[in-house]
């Protein structure tokens, strides 16, 4: 039970290249009858981060902002997510990963696969929730094969891009990296620039999909951490992205309990990453900007306002 976490500069390939290991937890809660983890009201308990892109997904602004201290998990006393998992498996050599999905009733580790997690709360849960909220549908069956299509190349160039690029251990793979993130991020710029409208500003259209939810957890950590931390400098998405940042402000500012303050907590995701990475900051010393955080809807940075107004001109 004394096992810690391996640096994760060792998930590099002999190239330098990172390589995210695949979740080694894939059960799922299911209404079936007969099935492992049914839904059942106070049964499971789920692990997540605010600083985590593919935790935050979970998140509520009902949580309070843990402090310096590490307060245990009411749960299963323990202070460490990996005592979770040591818990579960004494043996357990895998990554110690948010969100986790973790069975009370069984004690077990249903799931450790974000994409997986928030499919099953689409539908499993519906009979157990009021009327408004089975309503809610981030997975329109009209959608889904484009929001499919969009997911994979999201999550293989944007959301595990900055990934590669910040945790590349060689200038090869490094600049391998950072080149299809780029322009992964210009295809989603494209996107919304010719799709976004005032009446119908979302990825999708008008109303909230899971792909809105699966970029922005990226695009919102973009400049407070990822231009810097992880070298994805090319350009930042304020003066470089007008698109992407017309919509970024719109979900943080005008959907405030999903993605506003109360769930995208800027000082919790920059020390994080800030403190965590000795490897990459040996001081762990954690950048003032960029500031603010997040730009007011009406206010954009001199370079962008003067591309603004020669466009509009």
């Amino acid at each position: 039970m004394d096992k810690a976490p391996s640096p994760i500069t060792q998930w590099a390939d002999k190239s330098g290249h990172f390589n995210r290991k695949p979740s080694q937890f894939r059960n799922a809660i299911s209404r079936q009858e007969g099935a492992e983890f049914p839904p059942e009201k106070g049964r499971y308990h789920l692990y997540v981060s605010y600083a985590c892109p593919w935790g935050w997904r979970f998140a509520t602004p009902d949580e309070k902002l843990p402090g310096e201290n590490v307060t245990p998990d009411p749960i299963n006393g323990c202070t460490h997510l990996r005592d979770i998992y040591f818990k579960v498996n004494p043996d357990y050599e895998g990554r110690f990963t948010v969100p986790t999905l973790y069975d009370v009733k069984q004690n077990k580790i249903v799931s450790n696969e974000s994409s997986e997690i928030i499919r099953m709360f689409y539908t499993e849960f519906d009979d157990l929730l009021p009327e408004k909220y089975q309503k809610i549908d981030l997975f329109p069956k009209h959608l889904q094969q484009e929001i499919e299509a969009v997911n994979d190349w999201t999550y293989n160039d944007i959301n595990n891009g900055v990934y590669k690029t910040g945790f590349a251990q060689t200038q090869e793979a490094y600049e391998s990296a950072i080149h299809p993130l780029f322009t992964a991020l210009s295809r989603a710029e494209s996107h919304l620039s010719s799709h976004a409208t005032p009446s119908s500003p979302y990825y999708f259209g008008p109303t909230i999909t899971e792909a809105d939810i699966r970029l922005y957890t990226t695009i919102i950590r973009f400049d407070p951490v990822y231009v810097q931390h992880f070298k994805c400098n090319v350009r930042d998405i304020r003066s470089g992205f007008p698109a992407l940042h017309r919509w970024v402000r719109k979900l943080y500012w005008d959907e405030p309990a999903a993605f506003g303050k109360g769930t995208t907590q800027f000082e919790h995701i920059k020390k994080h990453y800030t403190k965590s990475h000795g490897q990459i900051n040996p001081a762990s010393i954690t950048p003032v900007g960029p500031v603010p955080d997040i730009l007011p809807k009406d206010e954009e940075v001199p370079a962008a306002a003067a591309a603004l107004r020669s466009t509009n001109q």
